[in-house]
């Protein structure tokens, strides 16, 4: 249990540093915050619910790695380096990738409830 707790701290100082940091943190933190009532309301069933906070978590989640290889990349090489480049933007696409996902549930779940209603 204790690990369990130490590992809960080590995620939330994670967090912590991401919002306080990192521009795009905070907007998809942002995003989160305004899409969980939103959610509700939207949301035809359970798990359509699920689906789009889920959706919101993934594109954070990918944000966080995003920003972990960026700030890894960066320590390791400074200066600008083509093949760390491109692990930057391999890393910027995993991102783009959730966002996708993200706007595919949310626009399906926006198309469902307009049909739902004429």
């Amino acid at each position: 249990m204790h690990a369990l707790y130490l590992a809960f701290l080590n995620s939330w100082r994670g967090l912590v540093h991401g919002a306080r940091t990192e521009r795009a943190v905070r907007l998809e933190l942002a995003l989160l915050l305004l899409g969980l009532p939103l959610a509700l309301v939207l949301g035809s069933g359970l798990w359509v619910r699920v689906a789009l906070v889920a959706t919101l978590l993934l594109m954070l989640a990918a944000e966080f790695l995003n920003t972990a290889v960026e700030k890894l990349c960066d320590h390791l090489h400074p200066g600008h380096h083509p093949k760390i480049g491109i692990v930057k933007d391999l890393a910027s696409a995993g991102t783009f990738s959730a966002q996708g996902i993200a706007a595919l549930v949310w626009i399906a779940a926006l198309v469902e409830r307009l049909s739902d209603h004429p």
